[in-house]
């Protein structure tokens, strides 16, 4: 069975497109006008096994704000379709990421249940032209609407974009095992109440 989907989601602030295949290669078509958040999204596609086409268009000259933070709503839709009620799946999954200086931490539990404990801090306002508050706003959208219960913490580190990306690295190895199909759940929900 094929675990894809696509989610449109248009409003008057941003047009948004994502398409997913949780059983790809990684293969990444990105497209927010933001730089710096395609190069994440690429690295989230690419060490998340997770084939990602993203369309946004944002209103960009007002701030980035309202295109990271939907496009993270779309994008936990999306897969949150495309795992179909968490069947079989493993459920949880965790990843430690180093990256030069900087150590980030992700557990996930792909529940249902959605949360995010964020405890990452940045040395600098901005990545290129991106502030950095948006990544908070990117994963909480991303653990509320995909039914996640994330937990992201930088251990140490000083660079913020190694921060940045450390982050968006270890959710992507931390989800890539959470989807993976589990042959000792028969197919079913991974939950003593048998859905999530």
């Amino acid at each position: 069975m094929a675990r894809t989907a696509e989610v449109v989601r248009n409003t008057k602030e941003t047009q948004i497109s994502v398409s997913v295949d949780l059983d790809g290669t990684g293969v990444s078509d990105v497209e927010t006008g933001v730089g710096f958040f395609d190069h994440m999204l690429d690295a989230f596609a690419r060490h998340g096994g997770i084939d990602l086409k993203v369309r946004t268009k944002g209103d960009l000259h007002i701030d980035f704000h309202h295109t990271v933070e939907d496009t993270g709503i779309v994008l936990g839709q999306a897969i949150h379709k495309a795992l179909d009620g968490f069947k079989g799946i493993r459920r949880f999954g965790d990843a430690y990421i180093p990256m030069d200086e900087t150590l980030t931490r992700c557990a996930l539990d792909l529940s249902n249940r959605p949360y995010l404990i964020w405890k990452v801090a940045f040395r600098t306002p901005k990545i290129g032209e991106m502030d950095t508050e948006l990544f908070k706003e990117f994963h909480h959208a991303f653990a509320m609407n995909c039914g996640a219960c994330v937990h992201l913490e930088t251990l140490y580190g000083e660079n913020s974009h190694h921060i940045a990306e450390s982050g968006f690295k270890a959710l992507a190895r931390a989800l890539r095992t959470a989807i993976e199909i589990d042959p000792k759940t028969g197919g079913q929900a991974p939950s003593t109440k048998g859905v999530l």
